[in-house]
């Protein structure tokens, strides 16, 4: 039997989600949980293996087992062997061909910036910061080079293991609200520390070191060695995966990443 899961974390305790010896992971934690549940050990197969430090508000996953247990079993059972930090916000039997990451059909990830001169306290473990003004309307144009399908070396880390840096970037919207901004990305997967690096290379030309145009030069170099350093993971959020209605999952209304004292506002999809 196939189960998959909804799950909600929160990143900062964690060294990401794959599994590590002796570090914390929201694998190791989880499986532990899911584990006192079906009585034997399981391996969790997830849709997107996020960072140290970085949340989820909509992980899934899936497990297989011999083990019958009711739906609120895997939720409200394996909750109680889960720390605050993690929570399994549903669970549903699916067929064995289906796969949490090869039949996801993409994923939505969205950075939470607070731009303002002295840093936030509340939520400092929930949030990037960055001290200096930032030029939104240069960010964008930056932004509307890398839409589309690219080869994104040059935001790909040295460590990822993809076969193919061909990734379709199928949205980037960039709001503000006060002093915070929020970056919302979609694509049909991206690569190891794709969503950083292309923070940190917007917020370079935000404060001015680059023009708009570079970003497209970056891209087309498919040099990592000439782009921004990996920006801070603390405002980073899985926030959806997307998969085929026949899948019948019992996926929510989307929800977004929030902070206390900032609020959505309308923002410019680069890609329309």
């Amino acid at each position: 039997m196939r189960i998959a899961l909804g799950i909600e974390y929160d990143g900062a305790p964690f060294r990401g989600w794959q599994t590590q010896p002796e570090r914390p992971t929201v694998q190791d934690t989880l499986e532990a949980a899911v584990a006192r549940i079906a009585g034997t050990e399981v391996r969790l197969v997830c849709a997107g293996r996020t960072d140290t430090a970085v949340h989820a508000l909509a992980q899934l996953a899936h497990f297989d087992t011999l083990a019958e247990r009711p739906p609120s079993a895997w939720v409200k059972g394996v909750n109680t062997h889960l720390p605050g930090s993690i929570a399994v916000q549903w669970a549903r039997s699916v067929p064995d061909d289906f796969h949490a990451r090869f039949s996801a059909l993409g994923r939505h990830y969205e950075y939470l910036l607070v731009n303002r001169a002295v840093r936030p306290a509340l939520g400092a473990a929930t949030c990037g910061w960055f001290p200096l003004p930032l030029d939104l309307a240069a960010m964008r144009a930056a932004a509307a080079h890398l839409a589309g399908t690219h080869d994104f070396s040059a935001f790909r880390s040295s460590q990822c293991q993809a076969k193919s840096p061909v990734r379709d970037l199928r949205s980037l919207v960039i709001e503000r609200d006060g002093d915070m901004i929020r970056f919302c990305l979609e694509a049909n997967a991206f690569l190891h520390h794709m969503v950083r690096n292309i923070i940190g290379c917007l917020i370079y030309v935000g404060k001015g070191r680059f023009d708009p145009d570079w970003v497209g030069r970056l891209l087309r170099s498919r040099d990592r060695s000439l782009a921004a350093p990996t920006f801070a993971p603390h405002g980073l959020y899985l926030t959806a995966v997307d998969y085929a209605e026949h899948w019948q999952l019992p996926i929510p209304p989307r929800r977004r990443p929030f902070m206390a004292g900032s609020s959505s506002s309308r923002g410019e999809d680069v890609t329309q």
